[in-house]
């Protein structure tokens, strides 16, 4: 089964998800007054060829949002939360969702196997979570789902320090597990950050912090784009900026890239 997720990350010009999320793990606000519907335009403008969602209430989520989100755009969403039921899949794919995130330090293998089964089974993407190599080598039916490192400890609400140096240690072991979409996943606030783990060879990145610190998306995607022509020219997205991409419901811009 073709995943339309994976398929629109792979293939996209600047494969960053870039994730909706009201509150940064310090408990700052990120919106900082912008709207939801602002900021998936925002997004879409930006070129975003997926979107992540956080639910999680310790980020100001909730599903309500997920669904708002879902009603903005055409984009395939990743539902960000701790989900660890059939029920709660079948849920977020009521909601709206594409992908779905399983966290493996959170469950046991058999677990994670079958909701991994379950995911597939409804039509949706498993963006499955790792930290260690042990991790990264055991998530099931991997060829079928994306694999993503993630930066920060998701035990501590992703208060800790920023840790690169696991996506740098770790690609390696996701590739092997046959993903594939290995992703490095949060804390790549930096656009350098960001632009060295796609040189390394992640297929994607999840973009969250970073994007909504800035005024616009823009600013942190020319950024991103500048760095990546000047370490690797090939992989310099041809999209011009003025240019809108089709893939969303809106029809007017007031500024390709910009916060309405």
């Amino acid at each position: 089964m073709t995943s339309r997720f994976i398929d629109a990350l792979v293939s996209a010009d600047r494969p960053v998800v870039m994730e909706v999320k009201r509150r940064a793990s310090d408990g700052s606000e990120l919106l900082d007054g912008r709207t939801v519907a602002q900021t998936v335009a925002a997004y879409e403008a930006a070129g975003a060829p997926c979107l992540s969602v956080v639910t999680g209430r310790w980020f100001g989520g909730s599903e309500a949002l997920l669904a708002e989100v879902a009603g903005l755009t055409a984009l395939p969403i990743l539902r960000k939360d701790f989900v660890t039921s059939g029920t709660s899949l079948v849920r977020s794919r009521d909601l709206g969702a594409s992908a779905v995130l399983l966290t493996s330090a959170l469950l046991a293998c058999s677990t994670l196997g079958r909701l991994v089964d379950q995911a597939l089974d409804l039509g949706l993407t498993p963006f499955v979570e790792v930290v260690t190599e042990e991790e990264a080598l055991r998530v099931p039916r991997a060829g079928e789902c994306v694999v993503a490192v993630n930066n920060k400890d998701i035990r501590v609400r992703e208060r800790g320090a920023v840790e690169l140096e696991r996506s740098r240690n770790l690609l390696a072991a996701v590739r092997h597990g046959g993903t594939p979409c290995p992703v490095s996943a949060s804390g790549l606030e930096r656009p350098s950050d960001a632009a060295e783990m796609l040189e390394r060879g992640y297929a994607g990145l999840l973009v969250g912090t970073g994007l909504l610190r800035r005024a616009t998306p823009r600013d942190w995607c020319q950024e991103f784009d500048r760095l990546r022509a000047a370490t690797y020219p090939a992989a310099s997205p041809s999209r011009p900026w003025g240019q809108v991409p089709r893939t969303g419901r809106s029809s007017t811009r007031r500024d390709p890239g910009s916060y309405p």
